[in-house]
């Protein structure tokens, strides 16, 4: 079993190594001391488990968990947590397996034993159940095997083009298989619904014009791309940019 280690504790990550040096059939292939790390390490190593620290800056393993079910195959993953027992009753109920700190090496045995790959349902259930649904700090795809991540802070906007969501940044676009509902209610804090088809982050909106033809429109900051407001949001756009001082 190819193994990689995530954990922002350095202390924890050694104490990992030599837990796994003892039991035979494994080979840690990689190490990892956050998130983003761990997601651009696997997409490189491909190993077959993800021992993943939950409690980790910037990026917690729960979101990173996720961005790696999206990989063409990807590992199982096994939570390692110093939560209280209590607490874990969320991951209990989703069938999702997790080592209590301090792991002991027979429990970490015992969990490299069943090992199996968690889904994106189990995952976002578990983020309603440990009240986590704060907007994911990236955003990801994997294009042609690679792996993109992009920081949310820096999306201009979503727009659904088909069945899929285009992800407009600094240098370019993403195409995601997220729903522009979800997204509506996961970034509802930055984002604002404009046009049935589009959200926008109130961030880099500079201002609402009417152009010649009377559509009106968002000017961002940054790009030249202006997004068209459908006409029974126009209201509701004017109010919250007259709230940012934007309208």
């Amino acid at each position: 079993m190819k193994i990689i280690i995530v954990d922002d504790e350095p202390l924890a990550r050694s104490r990992m190594q030599r837990l796994l040096q003892d039991i035979d059939g494994t080979e840690i292939v990689g190490e990892a001391k956050s998130g983003k790390e761990a997601l651009l390490r696997s997409s490189v190593l491909h190993p077959d488990i993800v021992l993943l620290d939950i409690r980790m800056p910037e990026m917690d393993g729960l979101e990173t968990a996720l961005h790696l079910s999206h990989m063409k195959h990807p590992p199982a993953v096994i939570f390692t947590t110093a939560f209280s027992e209590h607490a874990l009753a969320a991951f209990e109920a989703n069938a999702v397996d997790y080592l209590l700190k301090p792991i002991r090496r027979e429990r970490l045995e015992e969990a490299l034993g069943k090992a199996q790959k968690i889904n994106r349902a189990q995952l976002l259930e578990l983020g309603k159940q440990e009240d986590a649904q704060r907007a994911r700090s990236h955003i990801s795809a994997y294009v042609g095997g690679n792996l993109q991540l992009v920081p949310s802070e820096k999306i201009f906007y979503f727009q659904a083009e088909q069945k899929y969501v285009s992800v407009r940044h600094p240098n370019g676009s993403l195409l995601i298989d997220d729903s522009l509902k979800s997204l509506e209610e996961e970034f509802a804090e930055r984002f604002l619904r404009i046009h049935r088809n589009s959200l926008v982050a109130l961030g880099y909106v500079e201002g609402l014009e009417k152009d010649s033809d009377g559509k009106y429109r968002i000017r961002l900051r940054g790009i030249d791309d202006k997004l068209e407001v459908s006409r029974r949001m126009v209201a509701t756009t004017r109010r919250r940019l007259k709230e940012l001082g934007k309208a």
